[in-house]
């Protein structure tokens, strides 16, 4: 993910891919300062008061959690409707010029028509990889001292894996994805299965705010005193989200983990991507989570039954 002023910066290449829509971000703040520190508890937090609701009115989402706090991209066409949706719940601002300008909210009964009734949602496979993550920051000033090992894990590991970059919430953002050959994968069925491990980094450079994702093993790359985490050095397990690439379309994939998570109050990073979706969760709770998902995918596939 990039915002507008870095995407212009990338040279063309066949082997990059563009969504066809720009994206703007909005962050939830509590009594006028964004929430910050490890203790936040990201997604889970805004599940019933901005996730669902937009789910409900078709509006797609992709999330982006950091060690900061927790981004949400709507596209900009979807703007209006989601001014809407959460104008009763929330005190909605723009930034201009640096500050913060109230956004006008026209009244609900103006010409909005209620949304119709949600098309029956996709049941995602779930996996839970084996390998453990850490949710980290470093101080802007340090960052030089780790450059070289950064780049070494982004572009020269053997495996793929998943980054995300936005420097400006502020503003629209682009979302890439490389170009691959066109094949499907296996269909597999739903429900949660688990993996022995997956190579997943995520780097985040907000505003001058950097947040990194990395499993416990790559963390052993880096200096250990360099790498800020919570007092706690809590440890996280990922449950992936999707078979095949999800794309950016689908409404509700989001939700459909963050409310059972929220149903219960255990805290969940999100982050999306073009391939899949992650939600990051306490170790000690991952067997929970999981319980939870199957629920929820039985009680799915035993109502798309009753209905056929």
């Amino acid at each position: 993910m990039l915002d507008e002023e870095g995407f212009k910066e990338l040279p063309p290449s066949e082997f990059m891919q563009v969504a066809d829509s720009t994206w703007s971000v909005l962050s939830v703040v509590s009594n006028g300062c964004a929430p910050s520190g490890c203790q936040a508890t990201g997604v889970t937090k805004i599940a019933r008061s901005v996730i669902a609701p937009l789910a409900e009115h078709h509006v797609s989402v992709l999330m982006l959690s950091t060690y900061q706090t927790d981004f949400i991209l709507v596209r900009e066409r979807d703007l209006p409707v989601v001014i809407h949706t959460l104008a009763g719940e929330f005190d909605i601002y723009k930034e201009e010029n640096g500050e913060s300008i109230p956004v006008p909210c026209d009244d609900a009964s103006n010409g909005f028509l209620k949304p119709k009734s949600a098309p029956s949602l996709t049941l995602h496979p779930v996996q839970s990889p084996q390998n453990r993550f850490c949710i980290l920051t470093v101080a802007p000033d340090t960052l030089p001292a780790i450059a070289t090992m950064l780049i070494d894990v982004l572009f020269y590991s053997h495996s793929p894996v998943a980054t995300s970059v936005d420097r400006s919430p502020g503003e629209t953002s682009h979302v890439v994805q490389p170009r691959k050959a066109k094949e499907k994968s296996p269909p597999k069925e739903p429900g949660a299965s688990d993996l022995d491990s997956i190579t997943f980094f995520s780097f985040s450079l907000i505003e001058g705010y950097i947040s990194i994702v990395m499993d416990a093993e790559t963390q052993k790359q880096f200096p250990s005193d360099l790498l800020l985490t919570s007092s706690s050095g809590e440890l996280w397990r990922m449950v992936r989200i999707g078979g095949q690439p999800l794309g950016f379309d689908e409404c509700g994939i989001v939700a459909q983990i963050a409310e059972p998570l929220a149903a219960v109050d255990i805290s969940a990073y999100y982050i999306s991507t073009f391939n899949f979706d992650h939600a990051l969760v306490p170790e000690e709770g991952i067997t929970e989570v999981i319980e939870l998902l199957q629920k929820r995918q039985e009680s799915g596939r035993s109502h798309e039954t009753a209905v056929t």
